[in-house]
């Protein structure tokens, strides 16, 4: 059974720096994009990052793009979100998930707090 499982979250001053893990357990990524989302409290969740595991090709939303960057490390079955100059507005539980049909897999989140 594949589980993602997800780390690094935290609370963080505004400005600072954080870098959330998703790693793959009871399997491998090698196919298909690998993303990150997030949901504020009171807001729907929404797209922050997305890889292609085959070629490492990245996009962003607009909200995030010249501050987070998505990576992956091919030996360590892992993808990363490195996240600088943090906002209050970064305030979210993010989720990896890798959708992989038939099957749709999600981490189990990790709180990321942004204080000013």
């Amino acid at each position: 059974q594949v589980q993602l499982v997800e780390s690094g979250g935290g609370l963080v001053q505004a400005g600072g720096s954080l870098r959330l893990s998703c790693a793959a357990s009871g399997g491998s990524f090698d196919s298909y994009n690998i993303g990150w989302y997030r949901r504020a409290p009171g807001k729907e969740r929404e797209f922050v990052a997305t890889i292609r595991w085959s070629s490492g090709s990245a996009g962003y939303s607009t909200s995030v793009k010249g501050r987070f960057t998505i990576s992956r490390d091919i030996a360590k079955n892992t993808v990363y979100l490195q996240m600088n100059n943090l906002e209050p507005e970064d305030t979210a539980i993010y989720y990896c998930s890798w959708p992989a049909p038939p099957n749709d897999y999600w981490g189990q989140g990790s709180q990321v707090t942004v204080s000013y």
